[in-house]
C-alpha cells in the first residue's frame, strides 16, 4: 500500500528545514525535503561533500532536523555501512533498543564517479541503508564540471560547447543498472515531479531488509541555465520525453511507473536550458541525432526489461 496517494497525504512535519543557502529553484533542496517526509522514526543522514552539504550547514547554523554527518565525496556508502553496523553492536552488546534507519544524499559526481567504488562494496555486502543520488547532472559545487551523470550533448566548464566539441560526446551512467547488478533488493528512479511517487519510493527503500538505491532527477538553474521558476516544469519533461524515466526494479523485477500517454519531442526539454542551446544549431544536427538515438535505444530497453522480468516470482 502507498506511504502517500495524494499531494494531500504528504506529512506536514519537516526535517530540513529553511535557513539554508541553495538557490532559488534549486532542485536538489526539493529533493532532500520531500524525501524526508518518508522518514518512519529515528534517522541519521549521511551526507557526501556537495551541493547540499555547503549550504545547508554553514557554520554555525544548520538546517537539518534529524542527526546528520558530512564526509567526503567518495566515502559516503563506506561511512554507511559503519553506522548500520555500530547500531548493531549497540543492540547486541549493549541492550539498546532504539533502531535507527541510515539515509545517504550524494550528488551525482560523489555517486555516478568519485563514490562508485565505496558504493559498490557497500552493495555488495549488504548493509542496511537507503543511498539516495540527487542527480544534478554535473559537478555543480565545485564549477559546473562535467560527469558521468552529464548527458551526451550538454556543455559544462569541462565539456565546454565550441566549434571543435560540441559539448560533452559520451552518453551517461546507468546508475540503476550498475546498482542492479549488485542483487540488492530495491532500486528506483524519481523525480522531484513526481512527488509522491518520490516519497513513496523513500518509504519503500527504507522498509526493504538491505541495501536501497534511488536515483533521483534534480534539475539545477544555475549549471541546466534556466529561469528558477522552470523547475518542475523541466524535470516533468525529462520524463515526458523519455530522457529521464520513472522506474522500480524490486528484486529483479522492473516496472515503469509513469509511461507518457504522448512522447513529448526532446528539443522541448532541450530548448529551455542554456547548456543545450548549441544542440538545436543546424551544424550540431548529428548529436542531437545521436541523443535521440540514446533515449530511443534506452526506453526499449526498459520496456524489454520489464516485459522479461514481470513473470518472475
Amino acid at each position: 500500500m502507498a506511504f502517500v496517494k495524494t499531494i494531500k497525504d504528504i506529512p506536514l512535519e519537516e526535517y530540513r528545514l529553511p535557513g539554508h543557502r541553495l538557490c532559488a529553484g534549486c532542485g536538489p533542496a526539493i529533493v532532500t525535503r520531500l524525501a524526508l517526509k518518508a522518514i518512519r522514526g529515528p534517522t541519521v543522514i549521511v551526507n557526501a561533500t556537495g551541493c547540499v552539504e555547503v549550504a545547508t550547514t554553514i557554520y554555525p547554523y544548520n538546517s537539518w532536523k534529524v542527526p546528520w554527518v558530512h564526509v567526503a565525496f567518495e566515502n559516503a556508502a563506506a561511512v554507511a555501512s559503519g553506522i548500520v553496523e555500530a547500531f548493531k553492536i549497540l543492540e547486541k552488546k549493549y541492550g539498546r533498543k532504539e533502531r535507527y534507519d541510515v539515509i545517504v544524499f550524494g550528488g551525482d559526481g560523489g555517486t555516478f564517479d568519485i563514490g562508485l567504488q565505496a558504493l559498490s562494496g557497500a552493495l555488495e555486502r549488504g548493509h542496511d541503508f537507503v543511498y539516495i543520488c540527487y542527480d544534478n547532472e554535473a559537478y555543480m559545487n565545485t564549477g559546473i564540471q562535467r560527469s558521468g551523470a552529464t548527458p551526451r550533448g550538454a556543455a559544462t566548464t569541462t565539456s565546454p560547447a565550441g566549434r571543435v566539441i560540441p559539448g560533452k560526446l559520451e552518453k551517461k551512467k546507468d546508475l540503476i543498472g550498475i546498482a542492479v547488478a549488485h542483487g540488492i533488493p530495491y532500486a528506483a528512479t524519481a523525480s522531484i515531479a513526481y512527488p509522491t511517487d518520490l516519497i513513496n519510493k523513500v518509504r519503500k527503500a527504507i522498509e526493504v531488509d538491505g541495501p536501497a538505491v534511488l536515483h533521483i532527477l534534480a534539475p539545477c538553474t544555475l549549471g541546466w541555465r534556466y529561469d528558477p521558476k522552470l523547475t518542475i516544469k523541466i524535470a516533468r519533461l525529462a520524463t515526458e520525453t523519455l530522457i529521464f524515466p520513472i522506474y522500480e526494479v524490486e528484486n529483479g523485477r522492473y516496472k515503469i511507473n509513469i509511461k507518457p500517454a504522448k512522447v513529448v519531442p526532446v528539443e522541448e526539454y532541450l530548448k529551455l536550458q542554456g547548456r543545450f542551446k548549441h544542440l538545436l544549431l543546424p551544424e550540431n544536427r548529428w548529436l542531437l541525432e545521436k541523443l535521440k538515438r540514446d533515449i530511443e535505444e534506452s526506453w526499449q530497453r526498459l520496456l524489454m526489461l520489464e516485459k522479461a522480468t514481470s513473470a518472475q516470482q
